[in-house]
């Protein structure tokens, strides 16, 4: 939990008017959100007067609070609107960031760079990613760096499919400083040798800011920028990995959620074959396999979200949770897509968008495969520590 959480906030009643937030002001206008900035503006308004706005950002700084259990559902309703999260400024990459920042940041940091991440007065973007051979879902091929230059650092390097990058007030880099060390940074986006480079076009379209390169050339900035301790960077960067890729599942799930609703609206009312679809043996085949990847999904987030808050990390858990959610959402949605038929493909209905949104899940914040691989050594070196009395490592 925060350290500063609010006790005064009910997560059950909170996530019952987040719902409402989303099903009565926000669904309602949300094909014109992307494009007009006033629509957003004013539910980011709406939102603060409902008491839904930053339910993740710490109390201290203007957010609710909430633990990672109290996440658990307020997050998913917030994404039963692929724009819920934004208006209610708990969308990536600047929650985890806001965690991170929390976490990690100087006093004088938090002020400057978390305060008004809070508000929803800036955006942000985590600049970690590289092209090959550069850092992907192994982080140890960063190939960014940043080296002393006086009492400054010099930063060096390409990033690339920077979510967010474009518009954002700040960026946290990470450059590697060390061999076998990296650090993290605090680097405003006029800093002298930071560009901005092109927006990489991609199946999805929901995030704000797209997904995009950027250059560091000799980007200088001051000792103070540096986010935790020098050469700390891979490690501090767990503080905000692990909570981030679970309240993707959180808000994804909200998504799910969402297709498979619109998708039982569909099948109750069509008939064929002398019957409703809803009755028909198949249908419910594929109906029941939507309700069972959603309890297992939810089951499997709560058990991550609980780990965090006793533990402090859970990296093993949040993995499978990452895992199995990423692709119980896919095929939640194309369940969905199936028994909608023709309007299913259409964009009469959502589900098409939200396929192509939720399809890159399964690669963003670690490929389910390198997921796969880091659960399965973790389940090996538990089995050879009990083998040999050792002590068990997760």
């Amino acid at each position: 939990m925060h350290a500063n959480a609010n006790p005064e906030v009910d997560a059950k009643d909170l996530a019952t008017r987040v719902r409402g937030f989303i099903d009565h002001q926000v669904i309602p206008v949300e094909r014109e959100i992307e494009t007009n900035p006033e629509i957003r503006a004013g539910l980011r308004t709406a939102a603060r007067a409902a008491g839904v706005f930053a339910p993740s950002a710490p109390t201290g700084y203007g957010g609710l609070g909430l633990s990672m259990r109290e996440q658990v559902d307020v997050l998913e309703e917030s994404g039963r609107s692929l724009f819920g999260p934004l208006v209610m400024n708990c969308a990536a990459p600047d929650e985890g960031n806001m965690t991170l920042l929390e976490h990690v940041a100087t006093p004088s940091q938090r002020e400057r760079y978390l305060r008004p991440l809070v508000a929803g007065d800036t955006r942000s973007a985590f600049a970690m990613t590289e092209p090959a051979p550069g850092a992907g879902s192994d982080p140890a091929a960063l190939t960014t760096t940043a080296v002393r230059n006086g009492a400054d650092w010099l930063i060096d390097g390409r990033k690339w499919f920077i979510t967010g990058a474009d518009g954002a007030a700040f960026f946290i880099v990470m450059a590697r400083t060390g061999a076998d060390a990296a650090t993290m940074f605090l680097v405003d986006a006029d800093a002298p040798g930071l560009s901005v480079g092109r927006h990489i076009p991609t199946i999805d379209a929901g995030f704000t800011g797209g997904h995009c390169e950027v250059v560091f050339a000799h980007c200088r900035v001051p000792s103070s920028a540096v986010l935790g301790e020098v050469d700390h960077g891979f490690a501090n960067a767990q503080v905000r990995l692990g909570p981030a890729r679970l309240t993707h599942c959180m808000r994804w799930l909200g998504v799910a959620r969402r297709a498979h609703e619109i998708m039982l609206g569909y099948v109750v009312g069509r008939e064929l074959f002398g019957s409703r679809l809803a009755d028909l043996g198949l249908a419910q085949h594929l109906i029941a396999d939507n309700e069972i990847d959603i309890a297992a999904s939810r089951s499997l987030i709560r058990t991550a979200a609980a780990t965090i808050d006793q533990r402090g990390r859970a990296n093993h858990e949040t993995s499978i949770a990452k895992t199995f959610v990423s692709e119980a959402v896919g095929r939640i949605v194309d369940r969905s897509v199936q028994l909608c038929g023709g309007q299913g493909v259409s964009h009469d209905l959502p589900l098409a968008r939200f396929l192509a949104e939720v399809r890159p899940f399964r690669i963003y914040d670690g490929a389910s495969e390198v997921h796969r691989w880091a659960v399965a050594r973790r389940a090996v070196r538990r089995y050879e520590a009990t083998r040999t009395g050792g002590a068990t490592h997760g």
